[in-house]
């Protein structure tokens, strides 16, 4: 069976891939999972948030937005301080300002996801050229929702990493043509072509 050629780095890549990235998510909290492990991913390898992904669990129960966002200096210092965590006081409380913007959001638009993808109106978008496999790190769409996200609070959101956030929770579908992953998403969710150059930077 044919897969994304960088599905076959790992097996932790493959299981990623068949089973989560570029699906759609419409539930807040795994929405909010994607998004941390992106801006946690700033400057380190997706291996690495794979492999650790277990460890951010644990320290950020199970990425529960409203636990996070009532989290205090101890629960700082606690993350911090837990073995095989990334060692970034920097990343640690930018995820719990993120986990207050999230609430924020929520309030105002009922939910986060009913936010995010009302930027491709409901539907998980088909770039011209990406299903051959190649698609640009970033793109007018992940600009325009970056820079919004910036005006509300968020950090550690810029372009790159909400690019390859879209592409994780399915609002860009990045899946080659050959890809049972891409079959599979276009006939079962909501899709829409675009071409390319009307997104780039």
């Amino acid at each position: 069976m044919a897969y994304c050629a960088w599905a076959d780095c790992s097996e932790a890549y493959k299981i990623y891939h068949d089973t989560e990235w570029g699906i759609p998510v419409w539930d807040d909290r795994v929405m909010f999972e994607h998004l941390t492990l992106e801006s946690l991913q700033c400057g380190l390898s997706w291996a690495l948030m794979l492999k650790k992904r277990e460890i951010f669990r644990r320290c950020l129960r199970g990425f529960d937005f409203d636990k996070i966002a009532a989290f205090g200096e101890s629960d700082v210092e606690r993350i911090l301080n837990t073995e095989g965590m990334i060692r970034s006081e920097r990343k640690v409380r930018a995820v719990i300002n993120n986990a207050r913007c999230y609430q924020q959001v929520r309030g105002e638009f009922g939910s986060f996801c009913d936010y995010l993808w009302a930027f491709s109106e409901g539907k998980t978008i088909l770039y011209q050229g990406h299903g051959a496999g190649v698609f640009p790190v970033s793109n007018g769409l992940s600009l325009r929702i970056s820079k919004d996200l910036k005006k509300r609070g968020f950090a550690f959101v810029g372009p790159v990493t909400i690019y390859s956030h879209l592409q994780a929770c399915g609002v860009i579908n990045d899946h080659e043509k050959h890809c049972p992953c891409y079959k599979r998403i276009v006939s079962e969710f909501p899709t829409v072509r675009k071409r390319r150059d009307h997104e780039v930077l």
